[in-house]
């Protein structure tokens, strides 16, 4: 849900780069230059809304899963933490109105919450889930340590002028990707289970 909304969104936003933009430009309602990207996402409101569902979709899907997680109130505390910053980064844009306002540093906290929460979560649940094959255990922990990484690169290469490894939309984009990896191994665990 949340990819599908991010690549109709994408779809209308002219010249858009998953390499060079973040994710959270598909979500800002003005045509502007921002941070040296130039912003104009028509169907922002799509993605915004896809930013909001997928932290609460989460959420619901994390309490009712988290029976089988030993270290539940962890685990329930990241899937918090994701879903608030999901909602964050759906209501307050990564734009030049939200700076000028004095409230970017939400988003940027929105950011930092799912990414992180996210990413924890699924640690979490490979190293404690009961019942857990010893595969979904290895992907899980590998996702989420892959999440992680991600963010930490993003940070170090957007913020040194000398390095320039990857565009800060890869980066970006293991980070958050590799939620979304995780909750699809996590999908498919439970409909092996059920078998």
């Amino acid at each position: 849900m949340y990819v599908g909304g991010e690549a109709i969104a994408a779809g209308a936003f002219p010249g858009y780069s998953y390499a060079a933009n973040y994710i959270s430009d598909l979500g800002v309602p003005d045509v502007e230059v921002y941070q040296g990207r130039t912003i104009d996402s028509p169907l922002s409101a799509v993605m915004n809304a896809a930013f909001v569902l997928q932290g609460l979709l989460y959420l619901a899907a994390a309490v009712l899963a988290a029976r089988a997680v030993r270290a539940r109130p962890a685990f329930v505390g990241a899937a918090v933490a994701f879903a608030v910053g999901s909602a964050l980064i759906g209501v307050v844009h990564g734009s030049a109105a939200s700076a000028a306002s004095g409230i970017g540093g939400l988003h940027v906290l929105g950011a930092a919450l799912a990414i992180i929460g996210g990413n924890t979560a699924s640690i979490l649940a490979g190293v404690t889930a009961r019942r857990g094959a010893p595969w979904y255990a290895v992907a899980s922990i590998a996702l989420g340590a892959l999440g992680l990484a991600g963010l930490v690169l993003l940070r170090i290469d957007s913020g040194s002028a000398g390095l320039d490894l990857l565009p800060d939309g890869v980066w970006e984009r293991i980070a958050v990707y590799a939620i979304t990896a995780w909750q699809i191994v996590t999908g498919i665990g439970l409909l092996r289970r059920a078998r």
